[in-house]
């Protein structure tokens, strides 16, 4: 199990909390394998366990039974890759089905208001305002922008530089409105936020920080998200992802390409970006059915 962790950090590059999960789901498995005959005894072990996961008392949610049954399939065509195994039980053990979930997003004007929320007179305000308006500008994951530092943008150049899930390098345009409000916080907010603090500046120092220099957390930005939703009378469950979500609706309303979406979004693969495309399709029925007089 610890060479198979230390292959997923080093070789594949997942990120902390996907390595913590999957640590989690194998340990659990390794605990309960020894009653059921033994990780390595075929396919027999695995199914039985992961049968149980999904019954009561206290059957686990769908895509919680999902990621469990991933972490242990892809442990196994591990072990039978490097032959600590002599059978395949990965390419015999079946994920459970999951029900595709479309993501929440919002139209323009909700996204319009969402944005206009924050007090432009408070600090808090401006830095919130650049916070949202470069998670939607962008497309950016919340944990992306967060671990931005300063160099990863470039002003100038209209573009962020982000190293996304897997260490996957990436570059993203940035529209004018989100460069505004970006700069506009860089100059009357983040030097006085950083000031005086033994906050590190290696690669110009955490792009958003809290009014202690230090780099801003992910309960902070949640937190500031979910008061503009307030502000903005939103009634839906408005979270930093939605942002992301919206980006990638709009573009595709748009007429953007999928697979420039997909590079803007940081996708390893075209199947998770065509997701949005069942999303834009829901809402040319919802249109069609509120425009066409025989819908």
């Amino acid at each position: 199990m610890e060479a198979y962790l230390d292959h997923l950090r080093v070789e594949r590059g997942l990120a902390r909390n996907t390595l913590r999960a999957y640590a989690s789901d194998l340990r659990l498995f390794a605990e309960r394998a020894p009653g059921i005959a033994g990780w390595d005894r075929g396919a027999e072990p695995a199914r039985a366990y992961l049968a149980g996961l999904g019954r009561p008392p206290r059957p686990l949610r769908p895509s919680t039974h999902r990621r469990k049954a991933a972490s242990i399939r892809a442990f196994y065509r591990f072990a039978y890759s490097e032959e600590l195994i002599g059978v395949d039980v990965a390419g015999v053990l079946d994920l459970p089905r999951q029900a595709r979930r479309l993501p929440d997003t919002l139209d323009v004007a909700r996204v319009e208001a969402l944005l206009a929320a924050p007090d432009p007179s408070t600090p808090t305000g401006l830095r919130d305002r650049a916070l949202m308006e470069l998670l939607y500008a962008a497309g950016l994951r919340v944990s992306e922008a967060l671990g931005l530092d300063r160099e990863g943008l470039s002003i100038e150049g209209g573009f962020v530089r982000v190293v996304g899930k897997g260490d996957r390098e990436r570059i993203v345009p940035v529209g004018e409105p989100a460069l505004d409000a970006v700069s506009r916080y860089l100059v009357d907010v983040r030097p006085a936020w950083v000031g005086g603090t033994d906050v590190g500046l290696a690669h110009g120092g955490p792009l958003f920080v809290s009014r202690r220099g230090r780099r801003l957390g992910r309960m902070a930005a949640w937190r500031a998200i979910q008061d503009a939703a307030r502000r903005a009378g939103l009634d839906e469950h408005v979270t930093p992802h939605t942002l992301r979500h919206s980006f990638a609706t709009h573009l595709l309303e748009g007429g953007a390409d999928l697979r420039v979406v997909q590079e803007l979004l940081g996708h390893a693969s075209i199947t998770t970006t065509q997701l949005y495309t069942h999303l834009t399709g829901e809402r040319i029925k919802q249109v069609y059915a509120r425009a066409h007089p025989r819908a």
